[in-house]
């Protein structure tokens, strides 16, 4: 999918009424790596799992994540990995490890979540294994809109038709850039890489002047890049 160049915009949303609770508590002991003598490489399952969360930032598509439901411990994981989240009334998101008696540190949530949300939140929220809904979510900025639950996918395609209506290599670094943004060493040479960024996109295609065009003849434009 994410070398699929036709495929311009991801929703990603759970099947049936949550969105992703996490680890089976049914079958604790099971791994991904078992081996036939029973031992678990657990270090080597969570690697596994990180690189789910990677994959989702590498892509060159923007993700929109679709929280209908709950999104528990590496699913609230999971969701954070999102470019855009919108959520249904319906969803609410939990750092559940603590309640487990681990941590609340998995799949990058310590990295992610206090930047989406600012650190004394996030240190609150995970701390304290408590449940945050959707109101809250939106109200602190960890979704961008909450819906009703019949109108989340229609609200999710909507995003996505407009940013597929842009340019693909626009969306593409524009989505680079902000992730990357997260580890800039420093303001000025976080400019200097979009700068360059601008000027590539400005020299290699023809959607200014597209842009122009179709403002003078008052259309949408159609960028061909």
């Amino acid at each position: 999918m994410s070398l699929d160049n036709d495929i311009r915009v991801v929703v990603l949303t759970g099947a049936g009424h949550g969105f992703c609770s996490g680890a089976d508590r049914r079958t604790p002991a099971s791994s991904p790596t078992s081996t036939a003598d029973g031992h678990d490489d657990r270090l080597r399952a969570m690697e596994l799992l990180d690189d789910v969360i990677r994959a989702l930032r590498r892509m060159h598509q923007p993700v929109i994540g679709a929280i209908n439901g709950a999104a528990i411990g590496g699913g609230f994981c999971l969701s954070l990995a999102t470019d855009i989240r919108l959520a249904s009334h319906a969803a609410y998101f939990r750092a559940a490890g603590i309640n487990n008696g681990l941590t609340s540190t998995e799949l990058g949530l310590s990295y992610l979540l206090p930047r989406a949300i600012g650190s004394s939140r996030a240190f609150e929220i995970m701390l304290t294994g408590r449940d945050v809904d959707a109101a809250e979510a939106d109200r602190i900025g960890l979704v961008s809109r909450v819906v009703a639950p019949e109108e989340l996918l229609d609200a999710a395609y909507d995003v996505a038709d407009r940013i597929s209506s842009f340019s693909r290599p626009g969306t593409e670094l524009t989505k680079r850039l902000l992730w990357s943004s997260f580890e800039a060493g420093s303001l000025q040479g976080h400019m200097d890489s979009e700068g360059q960024a601008q000027l590539f996109v400005r020299i290699t295609t023809q959607n200014f002047e597209e842009a122009i065009r179709a403002r003078k003849e008052k259309r949408p434009p159609e960028f061909r890049d």
